[in-house]
């Protein structure tokens, strides 16, 4: 696989964007990705948890543990 096509090298290039992630347990929270880690450990700005597509909670940092992260949308949720 190129380095270029690696799902960490994308991520990386989308730090201080908008992303949407969904987790496991199917929550999901949308905010501007603030770093990442090769663990997909990502931290979030200005947070909004989402279950079923209604807002739910407002967040200020957060931390999502890769462990749990089902997938990461990177383009406008």
């Amino acid at each position: 696989m190129e380095p270029s096509k690696k799902p960490i090298n994308l991520l990386v290039k989308k730090i201080h964007q908008e992303v949407a992630v969904k987790l496991k347990n199917h929550v999901e929270y949308r905010g501007r990705m603030v770093d990442c880690d090769s663990h997909m450990n990502i931290i979030l700005e200005g947070a909004t948890e989402y279950k079923n597509e209604q807002p739910t909670a407002n967040f200020g940092n957060i931390i999502v543990r890769g462990n749990n992260v089902l997938y990461v949308c990177i383009d406008k949720p």
